[in-house]
């Protein structure tokens, strides 16, 4: 997979995608991450890329030319799914995170300033928001999809399981998890989870996963129940 992301702050990028699983991945190769800068390709003397906007109103707007042209020297981006990260994009869930972990080259785009010149979303072909509130720019939602959907390419994580376990992957939250040591201030390890016992475990998980979704989210419950 190829994931290109077009930012005008990329030292914000580059530090996050060298670490962990995402920088792993990098270096085995399942996975290519590019960070273009697409101030460089401003076709403006002072390298701008915002404007104030027409018919007047606070804040300035990203304009069209600098994102176009970065977006337009990047080989095969025709055929690439190009995302713009926006907070009046689609709410962000582990489903999109499977379907885009299935394509081979993600373009990502992270904006600033008050919004974008409307002409940019006509290059685009998903808007993305990952929650109902507003950052200073692109990069952190950008990198929220980089990581939910790296992890997901085969071979990327150790575990083979513990990607389809997720919270989100069967429409629950996920159970919870425990280890060493078996009592620790009075807080003990459920029994049955050291039974032995894997469908007596495998029952405990699920009613505790159902349990949880109830108690926390009753919105992905209520969507759960009408699936079943």
């Amino acid at each position: 997979m190829i994931i290109d992301v077009l930012t005008l702050f990329p030292d914000m990028i580059h530090p996050v995608i060298h670490q962990s699983i995402i920088g792993r991945a990098i270096l085995e190769e399942k996975v290519e991450i590019r960070v273009i800068d697409y101030r460089e390709y401003s076709e403006n003397k002072h390298k701008k890329v915002d404007d104030s906007p027409y018919g007047g109103g606070a804040g300035m707007v990203l304009t069209v030319q600098p994102v176009v042209s970065a977006l337009e020297q990047i080989p095969g981006y025709q055929e690439a799914t190009k995302i713009l990260m926006t907070p009046q994009g689609v709410p962000y869930a582990q489903k999109t995170a499977h379907k885009l972990a299935l394509k081979k080259h993600l373009i990502i785009l992270c904006g600033h300033y008050e919004g974008y010149d409307e002409r940019i979303r006509d290059y685009f072909d998903l808007e993305i928001s990952i929650g109902d509130y507003v950052l200073t720019g692109g990069e952190l939602s950008a990198l929220v999809v980089v990581d939910s959907v790296i992890r997901l390419i085969p071979n990327v994580l150790n575990n083979a399981g513990s990607a389809v376990e997720d919270s989100f992957s069967d429409g629950l939250l996920e159970y919870p998890h425990y280890t060493r040591p078996p009592e620790f201030r009075n807080q003990k390890v459920p029994e049955v989870l050291r039974s032995g016992n894997h469908e007596k475990i495998k029952q405990w998980r699920y009613e505790q996963s159902l349990k949880r979704t109830i108690e926390r989210r009753p919105d992905l419950y209520k969507v759960y129940l009408k699936k079943k």
